[in-house]
């Protein structure tokens, strides 16, 4: 292929190598240059242009990069109309992308030329969904160059392996403490996850935690037609020797591997019973992110047989996004006590609804509707209290002298409810392990509340948020784990954190609340008239 500057009569019969601009001129790169193009590139006074011509032998840019991904294009996979030298490849049908990482490379080092891209090994794909490239780098190839690629495409084809698994059998195991809502949400997470595949649950037990009743189970559901097992423990699988692997093997199975080199799912049990494989799902199995099992749920699902080698060639790659509820963060942190819990009041607001006056000023009984929420806040098992204050803050923090509180001043209070959040979660000390979020115009809450949802904070279980709740209806105060500041922080404008509730909807624990405490908040003149009529 010649490759140069020449002038625009020379060029005519080459490609455009760049997109030249003068006035109102315009030439696209990788224009073929014809008599006309040239006659207007002379009347641009442009004098010289960067052409590419083809010699004899050269193939083109599209050609070879259609031929090219016509022959690397196995099962499953639909092979577009090449343009501008790059072909793009597009899974046919769902399934796993199953490629030759060997194969790839021996393509991509036959010429500089010649380039060829694709999504991870394995990777689960949905119809229509693009999987890989061929892109030719010049505008053309030598005819040697174009025959040895094909070659090297020919031994080993790329494919999409179709999902054959339909029906699958789930079964939980219990222990005291675990919320059946954990379970509940456990299987709706399973459900998607299987419905990407085509599969679905045909059917779900739950059993007491121990050999025998866990053995009684996977034995009824392989008799019900699965064919494919997950077994979702209520206690992490520590040993080949745990319950989970002892029942298999009990039921007449293998454990084929245990663990694998993949944060997080590490806790991974793979094994099988006659033809039908089974899974001991590490705990991030329970959240919808992605985590080691998925890696290996799905090959299954596309009746690819997962070796202890192949498992144990996951580790590059394998440090996946952080799952919030991981008992230990990877982040390095302070000493923190999770039971430490400080009460953040916010007290910043500047009461429009009221008409004028500030509410959190407003008297009950003699007293501010601010003191009356923060005194309920130090009567209870909170460590500390952190008063966020904004609008008029001198009179808030006259209206609190004399009490035990630290004040944080939120000079950004007329932006917004999640500017005061934000400020309090900034202030709770190093070492708690989390934050009980308080209205200060909220005069009903009392301490006993505020110690029912501490007591309800449940870390260990993955508990770490936890809301009073009255005839469905989720009121305040919220209690939210150190693990979750970070999405507190991320809030912005007049909004509160109520998406953060929904994200992370497995980890609610709900307290049932009685009467009106939960959700009174005095926004209004008429609702403190009618408070204070009540009194």
């Amino acid at each position: 292929m010649k490759f140069g500057p020449v002038s625009p009569k020379e060029a005519i019969g080459g490609v455009a190598v760049h997109a030249i601009r003068q006035s109102s001129f315009v030439l696209k790169k990788g224009t073929l240059i014809t008599p006309v193009e040239a006659k207007a590139l002379e009347q641009a006074g442009i004098k010289q242009i960067v052409v590419a011509r083809l010699e004899d032998g050269d193939i083109s840019e599209d050609i070879a990069a259609a031929g090219i991904a016509r022959v690397i294009a196995g099962e499953g996979i639909h092979v577009e109309k090449a343009f501008t030298g790059r072909c793009n490849l597009f899974a046919a049908h769902p399934g796993i992308l199953v490629i030759d990482r060997d194969a790839v490379d021996q393509l991509n080092r036959v010429d500089e030329s010649i380039t060829f891209a694709t999504l991870p090994a394995f990777k689960a794909v949905a119809e229509g969904e693009m999987i890989a490239t061929v892109k030719l780098i010049p505008f053309g190839i030598e005819q040697g160059i174009y025959d040895k690629a094909v070659e090297a495409a020919r031994q080993r084809q790329i494919k999409i392996m179709p999902f054959a698994v339909k029906r699958v059998g789930v079964v939980s195991t219990m222990l005291p403490g675990l919320a059946p809502k954990v379970i509940d949400k456990t299987v709706q997470v399973t459900r998607e996850r299987l419905a990407r595949a085509g599969a679905s649950i045909i059917a779900e037990r739950r059993v007491q935690h121990s050999e025998p009743a866990l053995k009684a189970v996977v034995e009824e559901l392989l008799s019900l037609g699965s064919e494919l097992v997950l077994i979702f423990g209520a206690s992490a699988i520590a040993d080949r020797r745990d319950i989970i692997p002892s029942a298999v093997e009990n039921a007449g199975g293998e454990v084929e591997h245990f663990g694998m080199p993949v944060d997080p799912g590490n806790l991974l049990l793979v094994a099988r019973i006659g033809n039908v494989p089974v899974l001991g799902a590490p705990g991030c199995a329970r959240s919808p992110k992605e985590n080691g099992f998925d890696w290996v749920l799905m090959r299954l699902l596309a009746n690819l047989k997962v070796t202890r080698e192949e498992i144990t060639a996951m580790g590059v790659g394998g440090l996946l996004m952080e799952i919030i509820s991981r008992p230990q963060s990877r982040e390095p942190e302070k000493a923190v006590i999770e039971t430490d819990v400080t009460a953040v009041i916010l007290a910043a607001g500047r009461s429009t609804r009221m008409g004028g006056p500030n509410k959190l000023l407003a008297e009950i009984d003699g007293k501010p509707l601010v003191r009356i929420a923060v005194e309920q806040a130090l009567a209870s098992r909170a460590e500390s209290v952190v008063v966020v204050t904004g609008h008029q803050h001198e009179r808030v923090e006259q209206a609190l002298q004399g009490l035990d509180v630290r004040f944080v001043h939120n000079p950004d209070y007329a932006d917004g409810l999640a500017t005061s959040l934000k400020t309090g979660i900034n202030a709770v000390p190093a070492s708690s392990g989390a934050a009980i979020v308080c209205l200060g115009d909220m005069p009903l809450v009392g301490s006993g509340l505020i110690d029912r949802l501490i007591e309800a904070y449940a870390p260990e279980r993955d508990g770490l948020i936890t809301i009073p709740v009255a005839d469905g209806r989720r009121g305040n105060p919220v209690l939210w784990s150190r693990k979750l500041f970070k999405e507190l922080l991320a809030l912005e404008g007049d909004i509160g954190a109520r998406h953060v509730i929904q994200k992370y909807a497995e980890m609610v624990v709900e307290i049932p609340a009685t009467g009106v405490s939960a959700f009174l908040d005095v926004d209004t003149p008429d609702v403190l008239a009618r408070l204070l009529t009540k009194r």
